[in-house]
């Protein structure tokens, strides 16, 4: 018997694989917990053509990602913040600091998507990582500057 898996299952494989089962497991077992549905003729030109659209906005949404991913290499951030006559800062920078900063640039980026190879304490230039999809990254310059009271 043939099922088309809704959702991972550990023994079976990966939501949407055909996977050959005993009649009464899939039937007692797998189509009755909502784990798996019967790979009739069907259900399988459903599931190629879903499989189909999902590919294309999967692509769509990568090919957005490289595109913004292009436009953030080339910027510079300049964030200016509080510190000491030796360049270090009072407190560090924050993916925080730096979303509000690219957000004025006319970026929507979350902050847990901006990454840190270390703190930034001091005054200099660094960059950071954005993460824009599993594929695509991105690198940010920022320059931290001294401003006084």
């Amino acid at each position: 018997m043939d099922v088309i898996l809704k959702k991972y299952h550990k023994d079976l494989g990966e939501k949407n694989d055909i996977v050959s089962v005993k009649p009464g497991f899939g039937r007692n077992f797998l189509i009755p917990q909502g784990i798996a549905i019967m790979a009739t003729e069907t259900n399988r030109k459903i599931l190629a053509e879903n499989m189909r659209q999902a590919a294309h906005k999967k692509d769509h949404i990568k090919n957005a990602a490289i595109a913004i991913a292009e436009s953030l290499d080339k910027i510079t951030l300049t964030i200016e913040t509080l510190a000491g006559p030796d360049g270090r800062l009072f407190g560090s920078v924050t993916p925080l600091m730096v979303a509000a900063q690219l957000e004025a640039k006319g970026f929507d980026i979350e902050r847990q998507r901006i990454a840190f190879e270390a703190p930034i304490k001091e005054v200099g230039s660094y960059e950071v990582v954005v993460d824009l999809h599993k594929e695509v990254k991105a690198k940010v310059k920022i320059e931290v500057t001294s401003t006084t009271k």
